[in-house]
């Protein structure tokens, strides 16, 4: 009688290429959270800049968009109303998938902020 012996060469390949499909999605989508945190972090700092324009009476809505660009300036909103002493700064920035410049989710992440108005009395 005589016995076979069972090689396992190649069995690494095998099972990377059996892994490959899993790593590639996690990697996809730890990429996909890094640009939901970096809109979130763009549209709370735009917001941050247009209540402080706004609080001493520049323009607000320039402010709020001069220092987003490329994929997040589009489809970007400002609004800065005044009341009670207070301007209130919101901002709505758009979510790139995977790339950005190419689309975009269709729901948006606000970032709000506010300041004291400083200008002259009204």
């Amino acid at each position: 009688m005589m016995l076979v012996r069972r090689d396992d060469r190649g069995q690494v390949a095998v099972e990377f290429v059996g892994m490959l499909p899993l790593i590639l999605l996690t990697l996809v989508l730890l990429w996909q959270c890094v640009l939901i945190g970096y809109t979130y972090t763009l549209a709370g700092n735009a917001a941050d800049e247009a209540a402080r324009a706004g609080a001493v009476g520049d323009d607000c809505q320039e402010a709020g968009l001069r220092n987003v660009e490329g994929a997040w300036a589009r489809g970007a909103s400002v609004s800065c109303p005044e009341s009670g002493g207070m301007v209130r700064a919101t901002v709505t920035l758009y979510v790139p998938v995977l790339f950005p410049g190419a689309i975009s989710f269709p729901f948006g992440v606000t970032g709000e902020a506010g300041a004291v108005w400083e200008g002259d009395e009204r």
